[in-house]
């Protein structure tokens, strides 16, 4: 095999498997017309057409899909073979590529992302946050982070971040004052307030729970957004209450622009766990992260 017919399989692996010849420019560091030439070059020496594009999507066709379905193992067999010389450097060298949900991004990746490179400096890392649930090794990624009741089986978890986590209800003190304090969980059906919608449409019920007894309300919503910063200004402007991560509100509540409402209805739970693919190979830079972490928790 030529060198070339090697860069052009490469190409398209990378378009196919990002769905983007944007997304997938960026992750090989080169530019779009790039791949795009070298996806029409296979494309014309196969006789066959390989990705459907249109201005907002890429799709594999039939042939597509079924070339890289066979092209994968032969991918993968390649990286392990370059990542087992890793053993022969005083550190680990290449990429970390992660799946994970904002919350995540947002609370505890920065800080231990930032000890983890200072430990390692010839590893780079790439995070793509989001709150749906993939297929991590199928698009790439070396691991993710879910919470236990997402984690998909045939995986190994490894904790990361805090033990336990806790859902608040909070509320400005303007909003308070004009509406009453909620007693139950139920009241919030009477009150206005600011909910998640996550980008795939869902607008999850808020849960509730004390003594075992377990209450899912879903109240009527003054301001839905995907957006943390809209929701942290909305609640704290007095348009509503809001439900979610304790960590998001911890800064509001501290300094009293905001009230936790229902304590007592605020049960913890277990925090989030890096997940990845039971197998015997796992690449240079995710077996530093996992003993990175590991030795966190020592």
């Amino acid at each position: 095999m030529r060198d070339a017919d090697l860069q052009d399989l490469l190409a398209f692996a990378a378009v196919a498997e990002q769905r983007s010849f944007r997304a997938a420019a960026a992750r090989q560091g080169v530019s779009a017309s790039a791949l795009s030439g070298a996806v029409r070059r296979l494309e014309k020496r196969l006789g066959l057409r390989l990705l459907n594009r249109t201005t907002r999507s890429v799709q594999s066709t039939e042939a597509g899909a079924r070339l890289l379905d066979r092209l994968r193992p032969a991918l993968a067999g390649v990286n392990e073979a370059l990542d087992s010389v890793n053993a022969y450097r005083d550190s680990p060298a290449g990429t970390l590529r992660l799946n994970v949900p904002g919350v995540v991004a947002r609370l505890m990746l920065p800080d231990l992302l930032a000890r983890f490179m200072a430990a390692y400096p010839d590893i780079t890392v790439e995070v793509q946050a989001e709150d749906r649930f993939i297929d991590v090794l199928g698009e790439g990624f070396d691991a993710g982070v879910r919470y236990d009741e997402r984690l998909e089986q045939n995986m190994i978890a490894v904790p990361i971040g805090p033990q336990t986590q806790r859902y608040v209800c909070v509320a400005a003190p303007s909003y308070l004052a004009l509406h009453g304090i909620p007693q139950h969980p139920r009241d919030l059906l009477q009150h206005a307030c600011v909910r998640h919608r996550f980008l795939h449409g869902t607008m999850l019920p808020w849960e509730f729970e004390r003594d075992g007894e377990v209450i899912n309300v879903s109240p009527p919503a003054r301001v839905t957004t995907n957006a943390l910063e809209v929701q942290r200004a909305a609640v704290a402007a007095g348009f509503g209450i809001a439900a979610s991560f304790e960590g998001f509100y911890a800064d509001l509540l501290a300094d009293g622009s905001l009230q936790e409402l229902l304590s007592d209805w605020s049960t913890p739970f277990s925090g989030p766990f890096l997940f990845y693919h039971d197998r015997r190979y796992v690449p240079a830079p995710l077996r530093a992260f996992i003993d990175f972490l590991r030795q966190e928790r020592a």
